[in-house]
């Protein structure tokens, strides 16, 4: 909808469909008012690059101002032609301010008159109000920011864009380490602040503007100065205790308003989400007032995340929310932000209620469902925690939403006695201590409406598995399609502790592709399989059985003299059928199927018993480096995800195994004599203890080596990434990139060199090593 300063002042309605814009010219604007029928007259059909439209047209038709009054989704009760024809347009909107139910009403056509006059009228609805004027209320573009007279000046300091927020992964317990940082969970709206100097915008997690709902923050926001930013945070009302309370924020009651901010996403036109968090809140904190009251830091709680969340729920609050300090910010729901609640705290559509036998009670008790596919599912009921004003205020809202069926698909008689059913479309917020097996909630009690989520949002999140639980059974619904193969399961979780999910594995191998393929193509693999993740079975395969039709298979003679077919994965689509199969981990021979006597790589596994740290482990690397450079070798590392580091030797195909493993092993043979308190090389658990490991049995025929980009099967979900050496002088662990913290990475190689270094073993190489 844009507001159209023209010769008269109206606003253009426009629909999307078949390709174009239906049209009308609202004369007074829309009203929320069901009783108030606003004229619309039908206008010409406008192409759809003009609904974005927002400037000054020049002198002609239709010249004047426009602004993006309103913009959004619609979807039509029935076919749109046909009831054009009719000349009754029945629809719902999702709009940043208008929503709800809608009605286009032609009138009767008037003698020697060619205009169509429509009337736009409001469904009686939970988004109807007698009390407020939309066009009252916003007069500012939902675009720019800007009102008319900013437009028609052709200012240019526009508001940042809305960004679709990062959500986290529910777990069961907090991650452990000091990669994470803790923060306390808030309990109220999720808000996105839009600043541009002293105009501000409040957006919903769902882009609606909110920011006529409180504007004791707008304004807190917009004394604060700052030249323009997109801020991440949390709205909540605090109660005499200090605490959040979501009951007072949602009954409108609150006097004590704050917006605890935790995330910098913008500042001056730069983006921050490419830059770590932790960097991202230094800034933060930077510009944000020490001593705020309505506008605060969110403050990082430091320390063993467990003990951290029993601190908060001995607190009584909602729990606390983890996070990866080197974390980048992406929209969606990461695992590299994590949630633990004290107590089931979750959002249910109110499907219908129950009718109340005591005098001045509306209803006894609210039926609840959450949203499996294109179904509502019953969870129960919900019959305490209202207070007096919570349940008329409710009651006025389900009173225009009455349907004559009910909305669940599975609803038992028991919960059909007495009972009203409800169009779902609203979503209220509600505690429990426990479910049934079943998946009923038991002592429930409500807490408030989620005006920021829609109904459709509801739906049960997989929660990760304790090591000993079932998998959950998946439906055909649980399928994520990329490229053309068929991830089935994909909400199953994986990693627990990460809760990386098999979608976002195959996602990861889907983003990487491009890296990994080059290491890959045409090089026997092996793959490392957890059909259940990885707190389930998991095996190594190398042998090709059945398989799908883009893994292929190449012949091998073994020791036995026999052949055995292997597996190569030579493109994305075999690399994604890998990761539907439960393909965690790839391991590469050193060599290519076109010349398997002839490996081009030489491999160093530097294995550090648990005692050892890594700056030792990072000092071994260095000196095998060294000596590799008095050799004239040039060699690349590699953070296997583990604790260890790889060092690869590029090697051209002149030489066959028993020459590269009789260099490799006397060049682990001879760091070990040099420092046989730091060094050994042979693979004894026991004579391991406090030494490192320079595993040079990666250089055999046969034997194959983590593939570059590879993901590990290990609780932080780390990935194998190449680095160079400087970089590699500065990690703090070998582990420390995940898939939400690699793809940075992936938009250069840090071995774009390798391919320069045209290097073989030399027969002075073999014969000195060999002594060893």
């Amino acid at each position: 909808m844009q507001k159209h300063a023209a010769r008269r002042l109206h606003f253009d309605f426009r629909l999307e469909h078949e390709g174009v814009l239906l049209s009308w010219a609202v004369t007074r604007g829309p009203s929320l008012d069901p009783a108030d029928k606003r004229l619309a007259v039908r206008t010409e059909d406008h192409p759809v690059a003009y609904g974005t439209f927002e400037g000054v047209i020049p002198s002609g038709y239709g010249a004047g101002t426009v602004l993006l009054w309103d913009e959004g989704s619609w979807i039509p009760d029935g076919d749109v032609d046909e009831a054009v024809k009719k000349g009754v347009l029945k629809f719902q909107i999702q709009g940043q301010r208008l929503r709800g139910g809608w009605a286009l009403v032609r009138m009767k056509p008037k003698r020697r008159s060619d205009r169509e006059n429509w009337l736009l009228i409001k469904e009686k609805d939970a988004e109807a109000s007698t009390d407020k004027d939309p066009v009252a209320i916003w007069s500012e573009s939902v675009a720019s920011g800007l009102d008319l007279e900013g437009i028609a000046k052709g200012k240019s300091h526009a508001l940042p864009e809305f960004i679709p927020p990062q959500l986290a992964v529910a777990v069961d317990t907090p991650p452990e380490g000091p990669d994470w940082v803790h923060e306390i969970k808030h309990d109220g709206y999720r808000i996105q602040a839009l600043i541009q100097g002293k105009t501000v915008r409040l957006m919903t997690r769902n882009g609606h503007d909110w920011t006529q709902r409180y504007p004791p923050v707008a304004r807190a926001l917009s004394a604060l100065g700052l030249p323009s930013a997109v801020l991440d945070g949390e709205l909540v009302a605090l109660n005499d205790a200090g605490r959040s309370d979501f009951s007072q924020l949602s009954n409108g009651a609150a006097e004590r308003l704050t917006y605890f901010v935790f995330d910098l996403l913008e500042f001056d036109g730069a983006s921050l989400r490419e830059k770590p968090l932790h960097v991202r809140k230094k800034k933060l904190r930077a510009i944000l007032p020490s001593d705020g009251v309505t506008v605060r830091f969110s403050e990082d709680l430091q320390g063993d995340g467990a003990q951290i969340a029993r601190a908060a729920c001995r607190m009584d609050l909602e729990g606390i929310v983890s996070k990866r300090r080197g974390a980048l910010y992406r929209p969606g729901r990461h695992s590299s932000w994590q949630k633990s609640k004290c107590i089931g705290r979750d959002e249910f559509v109110i499907g219908g209620y129950r009718r109340s036998d005591k005098k001045g009670r509306p209803f006894a008790s609210l039926l609840l469902g959450e949203y499996e596919g294109d179904q509502l599912i019953y969870r129960g009921r919900v019959g305490t925690g209202f207070t007096d004003t919570a349940m008329e205020q409710l009651a006025g809202r389900m009173e225009g939403l009455r349907r004559t069926k009910s909305p669940f698909s599975n609803i038992p008689s028991e919960a059909r006695r007495d009972a009203v059913w409800l169009e779902p479309r609203l979503v209220a917020e509600v505690t429990y201590p426990e479910q049934t097996a079943a998946g009923l909630l038991r002592h429930s009690s409500f807490m408030g409406l989620r005006e920021d989520k829609m109904a459709k949002e509801v739906g049960r999140q997989p929660a990760p598995r304790s090591k000993k639980a079932p998998l959950p059974g998946a439906t055909a619904k649980d399928t994520l399609e990329i490229e053309g193969v068929s991830v089935t399961h994909a909400t199953r979780i994986v990693f627990p502790n990460a809760g990386l999910t098999k979608g976002e594995v195959a996602r990861w191998y889907d983003l990487a592709a491009p890296r990994i393929i080059p290491w890959l193509s045409n090089r026997p693999v092996s793959l490392f399989r957890c059909p259940d993740g990885i707190s389930g079975e998991c095996f190594f395969q190398k042998h090709a059985g059945h398989l799908p039709d883009k893994i292929r298979r190449v012949s091998i003679r073994e020791k036995s003299g026999s052949k055995a077919d292997y597996l190569l994965i030579n493109d994305k689509a075999g690399l994604l059928q890998a990761a539907q199969m439960g393909m965690i981990e790839l391991h590469g021979w050193a060599a290519r199927a076109d010349r398997l006597d002839r490996p081009d790589r030489m491999i160093f596994d530097l294995d550090p018993d648990p005692s050892v740290s890594f700056d030792q482990v990072k000092g071994a690397a260095e000196d095998i480096r060294q000596l590799l450079d008095q050799v004239g070798l040039a060699s690349f590392p590699m953070v296997t995800g583990g604790k260890g580091v790889h060092v690869m030797v590029p090697l051209m195909r002149r030489h066959g195994w028993d020459d590269v493993g009789s260099v490799s092993r006397g060049i682990a043979r001879s760091l070990a004599q040099a420092a046989p308190e730091r060094f050994i090389a042979t693979a004894s658990l026991e004579k391991r203890k406090g030494r490192i490991f320079i595993d040079w049995l990666r250089n055999r025929r046969g034997a194959t080596a983590i593939v570059p980009y590879s993901l590990r099967a290990r609780t932080s979900a780390a990935i194998a990434a190449p680095v160079t050496w400087k970089e590699l002088a500065t990690l703090p662990a070998s582990d420390v990139f995940t898939p939400e913290l690699a793809p940075s990475r992936l938009k250069e190689d840090p071995w774009k060199d390798i391919a320069g270094h045209r290097q073989a073993l030399t027969s002075s190489m073999i014969t000195v090593f060999s002594e060893f």
